[in-house]
């Protein structure tokens, strides 16, 4: 008895793309993939500008202005003093 094993060469072959034999298509060909792929570079170029700008919008029509704040906190200045400057230490 024969075990069959599959052969995976022919599955790869079904699906893979043929390059024509004329010198003129493949040209035409290259061409249109290379034109193909300089509209899709350049149109996300633009959709990744026009997400920049409208992230910025956003950001500029929804700034916040400055709240006032709740009469229980208090509001200071401070200042980082050294420890010789310090009353008592030597």
């Amino acid at each position: 008895m024969h075990t069959r094993y599959f052969q995976f060469a022919h599955l790869r072959n079904l699906f893979a793309p043929r390059k024509p034999r004329s010198p003129l298509l493949r040209v035409a060909l290259g061409l249109l993939g290379l034109a193909i792929l300089a509209v899709l570079v350049v149109a996300g170029v633009f959709v990744g500008a026009a997400m920049i700008l409208i992230g910025l919008v956003w950001k500029l029509l929804a700034a916040r202005k400055a709240r006032k704040a709740p009469g229980n906190v208090m509001d200071g200045e401070y200042r980082v003093v050294r420890k010789p400057a310090l009353p008592g230490t030597h």
